[in-house]
């Protein structure tokens, strides 16, 4: 939540992030804010290096393993800080994704359960988060995705997968898996993530947008979103049969989206993946109306489950460089969309969902979530419920940089003192956010040559790091007078 100009020193930052958490004694309250403030200063360190005391870590493991330490307990008033600025006029993304968190290989730990390939027999549990953004509109001239402003955790959950015996799972083969219950199905996190934020404001000024990748393309997702008055605009992953508004066959969703003509060429940044490098594409982009036809499942009829009326935006890579597969997006979405202007647009808020992808590495890579050594789910749970907001802080400079370089350097989320060490380390005053920035990532290995453009949010966390050991040393040499 970005609540003044100002950033605010790790303690008064935790204190605002867990004071409102929901638990019955003030001083479990007290000992969060003080486990959040260490994290915050030590991002990435393991749990026993954070603390000076030993007191103070047998503190933070006896309130991880409380039966009151639970996510949505510690989250609460943070969670419902953000629900309150997304209440404030403007468009809000709600970006939506399921990551799997690795605790884990072979042993057992109570409560979770197999995560990634079984051959693996690595244990963890999946982690679906709701990041909230405000939008500030896209720029059809521009191949980025503006900058956004961060409000915070909207909602996460956590699902464990149960293992099954053999003939179990054989029972629960083809059409049979549609007999499970809905919480059993990973699936329904993301229905459940929309009836667990409720329903967007009823007025116009105020716009709820989920964005989410082709795991979010199901019915009752987009249904859901519907009756809760949420926006969406989902990477469609099935080809959906079609209907007319009678209710009459429409042919299928993908050939509807490729007869639609080229309404005109948008060029569009691509950060880099696993095999294939960052390159600007040269996109076309049309958009298509549609109606999904709700899907037949046991117990129900194609008449008593509603068509979901929507847009394809479809956008596409005429030529793709050699070696490189041509891109291709079909992005459904009921927001209004009547021009290029608009279909532009809803590209670039689907291009801002890789935020929820960073947010998901910064807590595994730049915390170090899953190289904790914790023995039960309830410990694993809370710590991540806990580093989940932290780790928004790595992120958060990044994104102020873009969004507005030239504020005062005060406006970076560093303390008075980790600013001052900052400017005496670099030898220069340190005037604006983007000076900030540009500092810490010289120490994180960023060449700050112009050609290299900002530093990554990876190379902020190293350069972050580097910072506090600096903090740190100066506070103990302000200890050794007698040298002095």
């Amino acid at each position: 939540m970005e609540h003044s100009e100002h950033a605010e020193a790790p303690g008064r930052w935790a204190e605002a992030q867990f004071g409102g958490a929901e638990m019955s004694d003030v001083r479990r309250v007290n000992r969060l804010i003080t486990t959040a403030e260490a994290m915050a200063m030590s991002p990435g360190v393991s749990l026993p290096k954070m603390f000076a005391r030993r007191y103070d870590l047998e503190a933070a493991y006896d309130l991880f393993k409380h039966p009151e330490a639970t996510p949505d307990r510690i989250q609460s008033g943070h969670r419902e800080a953000v629900g309150m600025d997304m209440q404030q006029p403007g468009t809000y993304l709600l970006l939506e994704d399921t990551s799997e968190i690795f605790c884990a290989k072979e042993e057992e730990i109570a409560g979770l359960g197999p995560v990634g390939a079984s051959k693996n027999r690595q244990i963890g549990f999946h982690l679906h988060s709701v990041l909230g953004v405000r939008w500030p509109g896209g720029n059809e001239e521009a191949p980025r995705r503006p900058a956004v402003e961060m409000i915070g955790l909207v909602d996460q959950q956590s699902h464990v997968r149960q293992p099954r015996a053999k003939e179990e799972k054989d029972k629960r083969k083809g059409s049979e898996r549609r007999m499970m219950a809905a919480e059993e199905l990973e699936s329904a996190l993301w229905e459940k993530a929309s009836q667990r934020i409720g329903p967007a404001p009823s007025r116009e000024d105020v716009v709820w947008v989920k964005v989410g990748d082709r795991g979010a393309d199901i019915y009752d997702h987009l249904y859901a979103c519907q009756q809760q008055s949420q926006r969406f605009v989902i990477r469609a992953k099935s080809d959906r049969a079609l209907v007319t508004a009678a209710g009459e066959a429409a042919g299928n969703l993908f050939a509807a989206g490729h007869a639609s003509p080229s309404l005109g060429e948008l060029s569009l940044e691509l950060r880099a993946r696993p095999g294939s490098a960052a390159r600007t594409a040269q996109m076309q982009v049309s958009v298509t109306k549609v109606m999904l036809r709700a899907p037949a499942v046991a117990g129900h009829s194609c008449g008593r489950r509603p068509p979901i009326a929507c847009a394809v935006v479809r956008v596409w890579e005429v030529e793709a460089p050699a070696g490189v597969e041509a891109l291709q997006w079909f992005l459904l979405t009921d927001l209004p969309v009547e021009d290029f202007a608009g279909a532009c647009e809803i590209a670039q808020m689907y291009a801002t969902r890789w935020l929820e992808e960073e947010f998901h590495k910064a807590l595994k890579t730049g915390m170090g979530l899953e190289r904790l050594q914790l023995t039960t789910a309830r410990a694993w749970f809370a710590v991540t419920a806990v580093m989940s907001i932290v780790a928004l802080r790595l992120l958060r400079l990044r994104e102020t940089v873009r969004r507005t370089p030239e504020a005062p350097a005060e406006a970076a989320d560093l303390s008075e003192l980790e600013l001052k060490v900052l400017r005496v380390r670099s030898g220069k005053p340190l005037s604006t956010v983007r000076e900030v920035a540009l500092a810490l990532g010289r120490l994180g290995g960023h060449l700050n040559r112009k050609s290299d453009g900002n530093p990554g949010w990876i190379t902020l966390w190293r350069g972050w790091q580097e910072l506090r050991l600096l903090v740190e040393g100066a506070l103990l040499a302000s200890k050794l007078t007698e040298f002095t």
